[in-house]
C-alpha cells in the first residue's frame, strides 16, 4: 500500500514539475507560428494591393489586356517591396 502510494505522488509530482515547461513550449511555437502567418498575410496584402493598382492603371491605358499586364507587374512590384521592407526591417 505505501509502495502504491509513493508511485502515485510521484507521478503527479512529475506531471506537476513538467506542465509549466510544456506549456512554455506550446506558448512558444504559438507566437512563432503566429508571427509567421501575419508576416504572410502581410505579403498577400502588399502583392494584391500592388496587382489591384497595377490592373487598374493598366485597364486604364489599354483595357483588358493592360489590365492583366498591369495585374501583373504591380504584383511582382508589390512581391519586390514586401523582400525590401524585410530586409530594411532586419537592418535597423
Amino acid at each position: 500500500m505505501r509502495r502504491r502510494l509513493l508511485s502515485i505522488f510521484f507521478l503527479l509530482f512529475t506531471a506537476w514539475a513538467l506542465t509549466p515547461i510544456s506549456a512554455q513550449a506550446a506558448v512558444y511555437h504559438h507566437h512563432r507560428h503566429s508571427y509567421r502567418h501575419r508576416r504572410h498575410v502581410r505579403t498577400a496584402r502588399r502583392v494584391g494591393i500592388g496587382a489591384a493598382g497595377g490592373a487598374v492603371v493598366g485597364a486604364l491605358a489599354g483595357g483588358g489586356t493592360g489590365a492583366g499586364i498591369g495585374a501583373v507587374a504591380g504584383g511582382a512590384t508589390g512581391y519586390i517591396y514586401d523582400r525590401y521592407k524585410r530586409h530594411h526591417h532586419h537592418h535597423e
